[in-house]
């Protein structure tokens, strides 16, 4: 049997973005990943469906692995011949009990490797806009546990030593003992009025930073209500958060965003609502299905050629047309003597992605917008146009082109079904009231919406309701929903853009 390894790999703080390349190519690698509490549950999503994720993470009041379970389980896969990661929040070597895993792992002649990853310290200042080491303020930084009893006797923190740290000090695990932790340092010499700070979730769109002398601290944490997971910050490098404080500006940063779109088609909305800082919540409404009779799809394929216009109104239209040309055997060359139009950027974009350029994108992303776009590229009447779409798709451009004179071929390319596996989340969302947005880029995402929860769950809620489109707008008002917010721009950078004009706005009626 070939031997396994163990790969010791730092999950950074919170934001999933803050992995290392090498940690993220292992996770694509694992059969196995042991991972903890505070690392990202998103990192997850890079693991292949075969491996198996085994849950190791300690918390109060939650059972959980000892270390020496999690050491033994360590050494057994690798023994069984598993490429294993064991995931830990920040980096692994910095209280996190990589080290002791680490000796397991030698004792037991397993081959490891240690992955670094980006330390809570320095994440939660950088995200808190605190520089933790500055040219005249601070030329040094020191790490240390919190969780340590601050009134233990014969404890291993020299709390004088600590007291006249020249530098800056983090404070891992502190929050349990906040109040204790900083008397000990007033009482140890540290001046009771040196700048401190609280970092909660550091990272994420939960961030929570609180700021205050260091005597009064304890009692704002507490009016906060402050809780586990945090980092307390201590020095004068702290005061120049008011200057440096980017996290929490970001545009959207404290709202909730719940996005509708189908899973593996929501990556890039939800990463552009995330750089602006916002949470984001993926709940699928519908689900992207081959057609239940391929049979018209293989047959206009085997006629590409005899089309003038083949037009595309879907990215997933563009996958699926292609994905049939590709079974054929065929390639771009397929479409030699026919053109194609998109109806919008990133229906174009998909296509060139597969080496084919679109003769036509029209300047706004409607059915009649298309329409009158074909229309003025050359004359509609006898033409053959091929229509790859969706079987949940409205009769509206087909018909509109018949109506034109032209010969419309409609096809099934994929079917469109509603996606029920968020229906008891959603329901949840809203009874909490726990959503600021909620995002449609289709009037199919409406449809399956509208299949989980019922339209009056919306009404009185705070969750305000952002369209991609009239189309989609239009199915909204149908249910008899308001539609808060439609994109100028029927893209998703629109949908983006619409959001955080609408978020500006109300934030500056607020204040």
């Amino acid at each position: 049997m070939i031997p396994g390894k163990v790969y010791l790999v730092g999950a950074g703080p919170g934001d999933p973005g803050l992995i290392t390349v090498r940690g993220a190519e292992l996770l694509g690698r694992a059969d196995v990943v042991v991972y903890d509490h505070l690392a990202s549950r998103r990192l997850l999503r890079r693991v292949r469906p075969s491996a198996r994720l085994l849950y190791a993470g300690k918390q109060p009041g939650e059972a959980s692995f000892s270390q020496e379970q999690i050491n033994a389980l360590l050494v057994a896969e690798a023994r069984a011949g598993k490429t294993v990661v064991r995931l830990k929040g920040g980096d692994p070597l910095v209280f996190g009990r990589g080290g002791e895993e680490a000796l397991a792992l030698a004792e037991a002649g397993v081959e490891f490797e240690i992955v670094p990853g980006v330390t809570a310290a320095t994440a939660a200042a950088a995200c808190a806009g605190i520089t933790v080491t500055h040219r005249g303020v601070s030329s040094c930084l020191g790490l240390v546990t919190g969780h340590e009893d601050p009134h233990k006797e014969g404890g291993d923190l020299d709390w004088h030593a600590l007291a006249a740290w020249p530098g800056t000090l983090v404070f891992y695990m502190g929050v349990a003992n906040l109040e204790g932790l900083c008397r000990r340092l007033i009482d140890s010499g540290l001046d009771g009025r040196t700048p401190a700070a609280a970092v909660r979730w550091a990272g994420t769109a939960d961030q929570q930073v609180l700021t205050a002398a260091l005597a009064d601290l304890p009692d704002r944490a507490r009016r906060a209500d402050l809780r586990p997971p945090a980092v307390v910050i201590v020095g004068r490098v702290v005061a120049m958060r008011e200057h440096l404080g980017w996290f929490q500006r970001r545009a959207l940063f404290g709202q909730t965003i719940i996005v509708t779109r189908p899973a593996g088609q929501a990556a890039e909305l939800c990463s552009k609502l995330e750089e602006l800082g916002a949470k984001v919540i993926e709940c699928p409404t519908i689900t992207i299905e081959p057609p239940a009779d391929r049979g018209p799809l293989v047959r206009a394929v085997s006629q590409l050629s005899s089309f003038v216009w083949v037009v595309f109104t879907s990215v997933n239209a563009v996958e699926a047309l292609l994905e049939a040309v590709a079974d054929a055997g065929g390639d771009g060359r397929n479409f030699v003597g026919c053109k194609l139009c998109c109806i919008a950027p990133a229906t174009a974009e998909r296509l060139a992605s597969f080496g084919l350029r679109a003769d036509l994108v029209p300047g706004r992303f409607t059915i009649e917008a298309v329409v009158e776009a074909l229309a003025a590229a050359g004359e509609l009447r006898g033409a053959a146009v091929l229509c790859p779409r969706s079987d949940a798709a409205p009769p509206d451009l087909t018909d509109a082109l018949a109506a034109r004179g032209a010969d419309v071929t409609a096809v099934i390319a994929y079917r469109t079904r509603h996606d029920d596996s968020c229906a008891e989340e959603l329901r949840r969302l809203l009874e909490a009231d726990a959503g600021d947005w909620i995002t449609f880029t289709s009037s199919s995402t409406v449809g399956g919406f509208l299949a989980a929860v019922d339209a009056e769950m919306l009404r009185g809620r705070r969750a305000r309701l952002a369209s991609i489109g009239p189309s989609t707008s239009q199915a909204l008002r149908q249910a008899g929903l308001k539609v808060d917010v439609e994109a100028t721009e029927h893209t998703v950078d629109g949908l983006v853009a619409a959001i955080v004009a609408a978020a500006s706005r109300r934030g500056g009626a607020e204040k």
